[in-house]
């Protein structure tokens, strides 16, 4: 009988973070993979877990994945982790999965740590709707995408480093325009979490003076709707005009 590939989200910041399932999860596993191993042996030493370690990240995944896929069905049960939060957003882990899942193999994903909801529910911004975008083209196509997102009315969130942030802010003005709202979320659920909260132009001007550290997550207003224009009709052989 074919084994389980587990998909295990990691805390990404505070270790308590990790859930029940997903600590017994992975001292059940036969194998567990890891997109660095010196990461994940800390958080595995924490909680007291001795499983085989073995790593999975995305400069190797095209060579092992038919491995851990044949390895998995011939009844090894196998815990996929990142560094932190939950593989395959932004983060290896779509090959592996999608592998398994053409191969019939059962594959469970569990709930748990990430930085993208957290951010957006204490933004401020409107959460019933959003718009994933990750870490943006850093060349080829990031033009394209940016003037794509200008009319995009659900709110969107990208992940940045914090050597590129006042860049893609000021990025986000001149394609969103300055008085866009946003808020830029750094370091979730770590000791020095911050949230600031504004204008693109605000929040641009304020990283612009206080130097970003740690991982970032960048939350943007979409844009309002265009509301149509009044229209008032004449009779016949008066102009058709506009009202404001």
């Amino acid at each position: 009988m074919a084994g389980i590939l587990y998909i295990v989200p990691t805390p990404v910041g505070n270790l308590e973070d990790m859930t029940l399932r997903a600590i017994r999860v992975l001292k059940e596993a036969d194998l567990i993979l890891a997109e660095d191993t010196r990461t994940t042996s800390v958080l595995l030493k924490h909680y007291d877990i001795h499983r085989p370690l073995q790593s999975h990240h995305k400069y190797n995944e095209h060579q092992t994945v038919e491995l851990v896929k044949e390895r998995i069905l011939g009844g090894l049960n196998v815990a996929l982790v990142s560094d932190a939060g939950t593989p395959g957003i932004s983060d290896p882990g779509f090959l592996l999965a999608r592998t398994c899942a053409e191969e019939g193999i059962e594959v469970q994903t569990l709930p748990g740590a990430t930085a993208c909801i957290p951010a957006i529910v204490s933004s401020g911004l409107p959460c019933d709707r959003f718009a994933f975008e990750g870490f943006l083209p850093q060349k080829k196509g990031r033009q394209t995408l940016l003037q794509s997102l200008a009319e995009e009315s659900r709110t969107m969130l990208f992940y940045e480093s914090p050597y590129r942030l006042v860049k893609t802010l000021e990025q986000f003005m001149q394609y969103f325009g300055p008085e866009r709202r946003c808020s830029v979320a750094r370091e979730i659920s770590k000791l020095h979490e911050e949230h600031k909260r504004g204008t693109l132009a605000e929040v641009v001007a304020w990283f612009r003076e206080h130097e970003p550290k740690g991982e970032i997550v960048i939350v943007v207003a979409g844009a309002q709707p265009v509301k149509p224009s009044k229209q008032k009709r004449y009779g016949r052989g008066e102009e058709e005009t506009q009202q404001p």
